[in-house]
C-alpha cells in the first residue's frame, strides 16, 4: 500500500517515535510506501511531500519535534482547501491516511473520514486532554519538565522569600498544572475547569507565610480564569480553528498576588519549553506502540478509528469518541492537589 503520514497542531515530544514506527513496520512488515506530507494539513493542501523510509528515520527517536513539521492548518477553514486535499490525495495515489495530532487535527481527520478519506488518527496532545484514551504521548515529558522547573523555583523562592508563580499549558484542561503541581509540592494549582478565587488564594498565601513558611510557588495552567468579577484578563486573537491565543495569566496573577498580599511576586512562563526537547522513555514507548497499531488498523481496513491507550493496552476507538469531547481533570484529583494549597 501507499500511507500518506502528516504530524499536525502543536509539536509534542514522541512525534518522531510514532514516524519510526508506522514506517519500520509498514515498510518490513507490510511492504508499503510511506509518503510524508510536510506540515501537517498545509502539506495535504499544498501537494507538499517528502519520501519516509528506515534509513531516513534512523536516529530520530530521541528527538523532539517533528521531521515532518506541523501547522495549525484547517482545511475546512481554507477555501477550497478540502477539495485540494482530495486532488492530492488522488495525484499521489495514497491509499490511505495516518493524522497525528491533537482535537483540531483529528477532528480534521473525522471530518475527511465523512466524506470518503480512508483515514486512522494517532492522538497527540501534552494536554492530555482527548477523550477515549488514558494518555496521550507528550504529556509525561511535559509533566517531567514542569516538575523540574517547580522544583528550582522552589530554592529561589526560599532564598528571597517570594512568591513564584508558574504558568504552564493547558488550554481547556488542567492535566500538566494537576500533575506538575502534585509532584512538586505546589502551595496551589489553578486550573481551567474551576474557576479561582483570587481572594480565597491570597488568604491562604498569607496564611502561610504567617506560620513561617515565607516561600509559595503557585501553579496555574494557561486556561485557567478567575471567577467572575474578580480579576480582568486582555482579549486575544484567535487561530485557524477559532481558539483564543492564550498565554499571560500568570503575570496577571503575579501582579495580583503582590498588589493584594504585599508578597513580593514574581512570574516564569514555561511555555514551548515543555513542547520541546527528548521524550521521556515512557513517551517514547507509548508512541511507539501506537505507530505500530496505527499501520496495522490500516491494513485492517479499519479507517475512521484512532489508536488509543485502555488499562495499558493499545486499542482502537472510533474518531469521533475521541474529539468527541475533552477529557477534563476529575474532582478526586484536585482533592489530592487541595490537600497541600496553603
Amino acid at each position: 500500500m501507499r500511507i500518506g503520514l502528516l504530524t499536525g497542531g502543536g509539536d509534542c515530544p514522541g512525534l518522531n517515535a510514532v514516524l519510526r514506527a508506522v514506517v519500520r513496520k509498514g515498510e518490513r512488515v507490510h511492504g508499503d510506501t510511506i509518503v510524508g506530507f510536510l506540515d501537517g494539513w498545509r502539506g495535504v493542501i499544498e501537494r507538499r511531500t517528502t519520501p519516509l523510509d528506515v534509513e531516513r528515520c534512523r536516529g530520530i527517536l530521541p528527538r523532539g519535534g517533528t521531521i515532518l513539521g506541523s501547522s495549525r492548518t484547517n482545511p475546512f477553514a481554507v477555501e477550497g482547501g478540502v477539495d485540494s486535499c482530495k486532488a492530492t490525495l488522488a495525484a499521489e495515489s495514497i491509499d490511505a491516511l495516518i493524522a497525528v495530532g491533537g482535537e483540531d487535527t483529528l477532528g480534521v481527520a473525522h471530518k475527511l473520514g465523512g466524506e470518503g478519506v480512508p483515514v486512522v488518527g494517532v492522538p497527540k496532545t501534552i494536554d492530555n486532554d482527548l477523550s477515549a484514551t488514558e494518555f496521550t504521548f507528550g504529556f509525561h515529558t511535559a509533566v517531567q519538565v514542569a516538575t523540574d522547573a517547580i522544583d528550582r523555583l522552589h530554592t529561589t523562592a526560599e532564598s528571597h522569600d517570594r512568591v513564584l508563580v508558574c504558568e504552564v499549558m493547558g488550554r481547556h484542561a488542567g492535566w500538566i498544572a494537576t500533575y506538575a503541581g502534585i509532584a512538586g509540592g505546589a502551595a496551589a494549582v489553578l486550573v481551567p475547569e474551576r474557576p479561582f478565587d483570587i481572594d480565597a488564594l491570597c488568604v491562604a498565601l498569607t496564611a502561610r507565610h504567617e506560620r513561617g513558611r515565607f516561600a509559595s510557588v503557585v501553579v496555574v495552567a494557561e486556561g485557567a480564569t478567575p471567577a467572575a468579577g474578580t480579576m480582568t484578563l486582555a482579549a486575544s486573537e484567535k487561530d485557524a480553528f477559532g481558539h483564543v491565543r492564550l498565554g499571560g495569566i500568570g503575570s496577571v496573577l503575579a501582579e495580583e498576588i503582590e498588589k493584594r498580599t504585599g508578597f513580593e511576586t514574581r512570574n516564569t512562563t514555561l511555555g514551548y519549553i515543555q513542547r520541546g526537547g527528548t521524550p521521556t522513555a515512557f513517551d517514547r514507548v507509548l508512541a511507539t506502540r501506537f505507530g505500530a497499531a496505527a499501520i496495522d488498523a490500516v491494513h485492517d481496513g479499519d479507517f475512521g478509528t484512532m489508536v488509543a491507550l485502555d488499562d495499558g493496552n493499545i486499542v482502537r476507538v472510533p474518531l469521533a469518541d475521541g474529539v468527541g469531547q475533552l477529557k477534563t481533570v476529575d474532582l478526586e484529583l484536585l482533592a489530592v492537589a487541595d490537600l497541600f494549597s496553603g
